[in-house]
């Protein structure tokens, strides 16, 4: 009992530890950037207009932190939160480390949302809106498949997710191959590989009900999920309802993903890689690893979309990014995992 106390007080003084980084990198990203500002003028500027008070300072000054560096950062913090929270949460519902937020065809189906109101020439807030719905059709059509052959195993959602997957991917290639190369196809591109450039205040609004819902229900079914990774056998001797739990958790996790993918498109490897950096802190359990997870997320996209921003004349898809350090460590893991695979 003694050393479950121990183990709880170190956890909550990591996380307390994450939350002032996290908060220091907020104010860092504000004040990093082309345009100059000075921590007084960002400091101002927040205050009095969070308290509907007119300060002494440039428009240019206003615009830059609000309209600019400000969105972003809280679409960073929302996005790296909630892929990587999606991560951990799937990886311990399927039991399976190597498993990624977008392996139940989520990130396919939203592709396929986006290129279509591409191709439709629909505004910014139609293309999140058919993303999203996009990524939703995706996985009902994943969860419906094990219900049609009357399986309940993971094994076998997990299958129907790698079908609906490479069928999406058919029916992407087919509208790329389709759209127009000068216009309609270089947008397709540059969104299935993911950007903060053109994020606002509007479209993070409009997913931040369905983001902080699923998080909160995630984090109160963590010991659950705790249970079900035990096995199905187990689980189901021990009074749990598998099939509930893991549906539920699975919707709440789609949601987070088709939520992220919405705004900013397709963001490759963090769902993946930062649970394991989480769990190297924080355990196996779910209800300290899916909080730190959540945590570390945040600030791994906020650093790399900074320095993404600051760094050269133009910005490259934030994915090329998160690539370069998460396929190498993709690699490390399938190497230590490699006696488990055999």
């Amino acid at each position: 009992m003694e050393v479950v106390k121990k183990r709880k007080a170190k956890q909550n003084v990591i996380n307390i530890a994450f939350v002032l980084l996290l908060l220091f990198l907020v104010m860092l990203s504000l004040y990093i950037g082309k345009y100059p500002l000075t921590i007084k003028e960002i400091s101002q500027i927040l205050l009095f207009k969070s308290l509907g008070k007119k300060g002494v300072w440039e428009p240019m000054a206003e615009n830059v932190v609000l309209g600019l560096r400000l969105p972003r950062i809280l679409a960073a913090i929302l996005v790296g939160s909630s892929l990587s929270l999606s991560g951990a949460t799937y990886q311990g519902i399927f039991k399976n480390p190597l498993i990624s937020p977008d392996f139940l065809g989520v990130s396919a189906g939203a592709c396929i949302g986006a290129a279509i109101a591409i191709i439709m020439s629909l505004s910014s807030t139609y293309i999140q809106l058919f993303a999203f719905f996009g990524g939703l059709l995706a996985v009902m059509l994943t969860l419906t498949i094990p219900k049609l052959i009357r399986s309940d195993s993971n094994i076998v959602l997990v299958l129907s997710g790698i079908v609906v997957s490479g069928a999406m991917s058919s029916i992407m290639g087919f509208i790329k191959y389709t759209a127009d190369p000068q216009k309609e196809l270089a947008t397709i591109t540059y969104w299935q590989m993911g950007s903060f450039s053109y994020v606002s205040m509007g479209s993070i609004y409009s997913v931040l009900l369905p983001i902080v819902l699923s998080c909160l229900v995630l984090f109160v079914l963590s010991w659950w999920i705790d249970i079900v990774s035990l096995g199905e056998k187990e689980a189901k001797s021990l009074g749990v309802n598998v099939s509930y739990v893991r549906n539920i958790t699975v919707i709440c996790a789609t949601l987070l993903t088709a939520s992220s993918i919405c705004i900013v498109g397709t963001i490759g490897w963090v769902g993946l890689v930062i649970p394991h950096f989480a769990r190297m802190l924080a355990g196996p359990e779910n209800p300290r690893l899916m909080p730190t997870s959540y945590l570390m997320g945040a600030i791994f996209m906020l650093i790399v979309d900074t320095i993404n921003r600051t760094l050269g004349s133009a910005e490259m898809p934030i994915s090329i990014l998160t690539g370069l350090i998460g396929a190498p460590f993709y690699g490390w893991l399938l190497y230590k995992q490699r006696m488990r695979l055999q």
